[in-house]
């Protein structure tokens, strides 16, 4: 089978180009002809730039003209795509249908439906646009603050919508969660052609000491990841805490180093996985709904239970009192309790890390991986033979 993975990357690199570089080794390592066809975000430099982004990211002609250079080049029976906004824009679909390549679309966010792509809004869900005009974002700069790029965003939205592209050109989509499936439904997305793959990550566990110690956090330092909450959370703790990560917080968590939060800044995959080995559990304080965090999974791998909050998809990845603990979102008194209780039942949380290394082997490891992403495959070549 030979696979297009397309990719708009983004200026600052994040998940989706970690799972993006996953997949396609692990698709070359099962001995599918692949091709990696990435655009990046960089080529936007100046104000021309951004207005020109800004105009065709509803619908580019010189996108399309490009992609159909590249598929005709490379003649996929699949075109799976990451990410096309906003250079390649959801013209890339008519170069897949012109050239009659399968379409497989993986959902990381929720641009399609919310132009701010996280269903948030003041670090606070917000469905307003599912399901109701997406232009309500234009009103509050939903997309990085602009009300003119959030304009821009949704007429995006709005105008496939009603072409009804997600509906008709895509032959599957791949959803991170049930959690993301049920609200790109809501949307009036197709429910069968929406399926339910989560990521994976390698085996790459560490031998653990036998006695793991204190909380870890990794992620970026932000008020939209929950940190606010975590280290209000320690005032009264005694627990050891350690964050790795950088961001717009970096500096009120050193500040909160005497309070037993050691700042560790950035670290490599290797030392965050040495980082896991040695914690008694990872906590995921994110007040707003989360796809499906890579760093769940990386816990799960090193047999490390997670205490997250009680939304989204978390209260779905994590089992209550099975793989961790779930606490009520932005609250830190909760979270306090839950994290108390952790540190005094180690057993308890050995026994839920145990549950979480098992996790790991049944939903995200690299075989699993492939054996979804190849039926999905499947399921989108026959989806788009019976259109014809």
């Amino acid at each position: 089978m030979k696979v297009l993975i397309v990719h708009n990357r983004y200026h600052q690199a994040g998940g989706e180009e970690t799972v993006v570089a996953n997949e396609h080794a692990l698709l070359e390592s099962h001995g599918f002809e692949t091709l990696l066809w990435c655009v990046t975000n960089d080529v936007i430099a100046g104000t021309w730039d951004k207005i020109t982004a800004a105009v065709r990211v509803a619908y580019s002609r010189p996108a399309r003209e490009d992609s159909s250079r590249v598929i005709a080049k490379f003649g996929p029976t699949v075109v799976h795509v990451h990410n096309f906004f906003p250079l390649l824009s959801p013209s890339v679909y008519d170069a897949c249908r012109d050239a009659g390549a399968a379409v497989v679309q993986t959902l990381h966010n929720y641009r399609t439906i919310c132009p701010g792509a996280e269903l948030s809004r003041g670090g606070y869900p917000c469905e307003d646009c599912i399901g109701a005009s997406p232009y309500r974002a234009a009103l509050h700069g939903c997309y990085r603050g602009s009300r003119i790029g959030s304009l821009a965003v949704a007429r995006m939205v709005d105008v496939h919508r009603r072409r009804r592209t997600w509906s008709e050109k895509i032959d599957r989509f791949i959803a991170l969660s049930a959690f993301a499936k049920a609200k790109f439904v809501d949307a009036g997305f197709p429910a069968h052609r929406i399926v339910v793959k989560p990521n994976f990550v390698e085996d790459r566990r560490i031998r653990a000491p036998a006695a793991r110690n204190g909380a870890l956090y990794v992620g970026r330092l932000t008020q939209e990841k929950g940190v606010d909450t975590l280290l209000r959370a320690w005032d009264d703790l005694e627990v050891p805490l350690r964050l790795v990560g950088d961001g717009a917080m970096r500096k009120l968590a050193e500040n909160a180093c005497a309070s037993g939060v050691a700042a560790l800044g950035r670290r490599t995959p290797a030392e965050v996985a040495t980082e896991m080995a040695q914690a008694a559990f990872l906590i995921v304080p994110s007040p707003v709904y989360e796809n499906f965090p890579m760093v769940i999974a990386e816990a799960f791998c090193q047999g490390l239970p997670v205490i997250a909050s009680r939304i989204g998809s978390l209260e779905e990845v994590v089992g209550e009192g099975v793989t961790g603990l779930l606490f009520s979102p932005r609250d830190a008194r909760d979270l306090a309790k839950k994290v108390q209780w952790a540190h005094q039942h180690p057993k308890a949380m050995r026994i839920m890390g145990e549950n979480a290394r098992r996790v790991y082997q049944e939903r995200y490891t690299p075989s699993v991986n492939f054996a979804r992403l190849a039926k999905i495959y499947e399921a989108a070549i026959a989806q788009n033979r019976s259109a014809d």
